[in-house]
């Protein structure tokens, strides 16, 4: 079999094994298939992109079997392997398979633990098939896949309600993503008569005409797919309640697989989106839009799972405004560090909840660095990157080079949106080292106001210390090899003109001192005005402030006007179904005609002759009606 299809069919046949023995396994025994069957799948897909790099090849494509067959339309389980599938394939494994090992430790001593890595390993297999079917059709089926997952991870604690409503509405919201994707993979089958994404892609020019409807219809509807996995406006609500889930689950979510989804969709069917250039000008904007929201939301949160998930959110945003600059191969580089750096901190996080005792409330914290310092230095480098802090972390050189190029393309382009869409990405950096510097000072550095539980094992610092590791520049190694994979796949670079080089770096140190001032002014605000800070925090205006910013910006609350509360009074009024209630009306209408001739029934015979009477005399003037008429 094939090394291709491996890396699928060992998560796959853990999720069966967890699934059918979930109350009969022992911890130890569910944690050695659930992670062993992640790590098996981490080597095949190792072993399969060393062949297929030696190989030389530009694709490789492994046909398994014919899934269905209506007329002419036959779409297979195929799976379809180039740069831009190998660089996902490695890291949805090898990211995943250390947020595995992590799963282990955090989760000894949970109810149903089996049940949890039985969904853990359906993941990854989905993700997987995602980013390696070699058809939209199977990219679909992976696509509802992640989101089937994602609903069973974040609902996991299900007896708490609350977590149940959280698992619906990231279940909702996405599905309402994908109704918009089903609608541009029927456009594509209008147009080519196939669903392979290779044939798509390298066809799109001569198959669609630029800056037509059709075409920006179908542009548009893979976009606001998309923008539902990756959690953009307007469909990014779902993001931050779904940290009701265990923490490798965020983490799983957020670095290694479902929010990426929409990234990789979106680049891997680039030639598509270049012919609908309005489409792409909206990408940027929504991303831009996007990062500004998060960024103001996470500066007011307390509880540290929810700070991350927005900043999540906030850096999807610069992925999709590389993504609308035409510079696909920065964003997927983006794409790649954030894995390493946000895993890091998802996973640290889970640490810390659990050393307070799973207190999730960051101001009921506090004085951790005394206690751990490890963590401190794991906080410190996926912080760091986080905020692109300059050479020593990786996130500088993915989010610069982002910046960098979305204000060249206002140039080149000769669009001055461009240059205004960069300075918002400036502001969402200069926001993203103020809440990162307040999440780590008041974690660390605050008042301890619970006791320290001592966290320790091989399992809970080996995934942290290697991802910590990637997370520095040394991942930053990794650029040109990731460049050599896209190209390979033809995934276009962005190319700045000579004459442009000088600007787009003057752009690049612009960012990193504006990044740099707003760590400052964090350190300002959260060690020398925090008495002050706290004061204005208490005032009619600060109050109102920051109740907007915790609730980004109200969408939760504009929906809720607009889309839930017209359902419901259409389900209250619907529920008692007025059309059966119509046809109701015929069998109320022989019931009481049958009780009013019932009623007449009363064996007098007087009433008997009263009403023969006026029988008669109704047909009388009747008959004498129509003799005047037909006179």
């Amino acid at each position: 079999m094939s090394l291709l299809a491996l890396t699928i069919l060992f998560p796959l046949i853990g999720f069966v094994l967890l699934a059918a023995g979930r109350h009969k396994l022992p911890e130890s025994l569910a944690a050695i298939i659930g992670v062993g069957a992640v790590g098996l799948s981490a080597l095949s897909a190792l072993f399969a992109g060393i062949q297929f790099i030696n190989s030389q090849a530009s694709q490789q494509v492994v046909h398994l079997w014919t899934w269905f067959q209506v007329g002419d339309f036959a779409p297979g389980i195929s799976l379809h392997l180039d740069g831009l599938s190998l660089l996902m394939l490695g890291m949805v494994t090898g990211v995943g398979f250390l947020i595995h090992i992590f799963a282990a430790w955090y989760m000894r001593g949970e109810h149903d633990f089996a049940r949890f890595f039985s969904y853990f390993n359906l993941f990854v297999a989905s993700m997987l098939l995602l980013v390696l079917g070699d058809n939209l059709a199977l990219l679909f089926l992976g696509w509802e896949g992640v989101g089937l997952c994602s609903y069973l991870l974040i609902g996991y604690y299900y007896q708490n309600p609350d977590n149940g409503k959280a698992a619906i509405k990231a279940f909702t919201v996405t599905r309402i993503g994908d109704v918009f994707l089903l609608i541009a993979i029927f456009l594509f089958y209008q147009q080519f008569g196939t669903l392979n994404i290779q044939y798509i892609v390298e066809h799109a020019a001569e198959v669609m005409s630029k800056g037509s409807s059709i075409t920006i219809w179908t542009a548009l509807m893979l976009f606001l797919g998309a923008a539902g996995k990756s959690a953009q406006i307007p469909l990014q609500t779902w993001l931050a309640d779904a940290m009701a889930g265990p923490t490798p689950v965020s983490a799983l979510i957020h670095a290694a697989t479902m929010v990426t989804a929409g990234v990789y969709l979106c680049c891997r069917m680039f030639s598509v989106l270049e012919l609908a250039p309005q489409v792409m000008v909206f990408i940027s904007i929504t991303g831009a839009v996007t990062l500004l929201v998060a960024g103001f939301a996470a500066l007011v949160q307390t509880d540290i799972k929810r700070i991350l998930a927005y900043s999540t959110m906030s850096q999807l945003g610069y992925m999709f405004m590389a993504v609308g600059a035409e510079a696909y191969q920065a964003g997927l580089f983006h794409m790649l560090t954030h894995a390493f750096f946000k895993a890091l901190l998802f996973l640290s996080s889970g640490a810390v909840i659990l050393a307070y005792h799973h207190e999730q409330n960051i101001f009921k914290m506090g004085g951790l660095f005394k206690h751990n310092k490890f963590l401190f230095a794991c906080f410190a480098i996926g912080g760091g990157a986080l905020a692109a802090i300059p050479y020593i972390t990786v996130g500088f050189y993915s989010k610069d080079a982002i910046l960098g190029a979305v204000w060249a393309q206002s140039h080149i382009a000769g669009i001055p949106l461009y240059n205004c869409l960069y300075w918002v990405g400036v502001a969402g950096a200069f926001l993203t080292s103020i809440y990162t510097f307040r999440l780590i000072w008041v974690v660390f550095f605050g008042p301890e106001k619970t006791a320290y539980h001592p966290i320790k094992g091989v399992t809970y610092w080996g995934p942290l210390a290697i991802l910590a590791v990637l997370s520095t520049a040394v991942g930053a190694l990794l650029k040109d090899p990731v460049s050599n994979l896209l190209n390979s796949a033809k995934i276009p670079d962005f190319m700045i003109p000579e004459a442009l080089e000088a600007g787009v770096h003057h752009a690049e140190l612009t960012a990193v001192g504006i990044a740099l001032a707003g760590l400052v002014i964090g350190v300002i605000l959260f060690t020398v005005l925090y008495s002050a800070l706290k004061a204005f925090a208490q005032t009619s205006l600060g109050a109102g402030l920051a109740n907007i910013c915790r609730n980004a910006l109200g969408f939760d609350a504009l929906y809720n006007i607009v889309f839930v509360k017209p359902y419901l009074l259409l389900a209250k009024i619907f529920g008692r179904d007025p059309i059966d209630g119509l046809w109701l009306m015929l069998p109320a209408i022989v019931r009481g005609g049958n009780k009013f001739t019932s009623a007449r029934q009363t064996g007098l015979l007087r009433e008997y002759a009263s009403s023969m009477s006026l029988g008669l005399v109704v047909l009388l003037m009747i008959l004498v009606m129509l003799q005047v008429v037909g006179g």
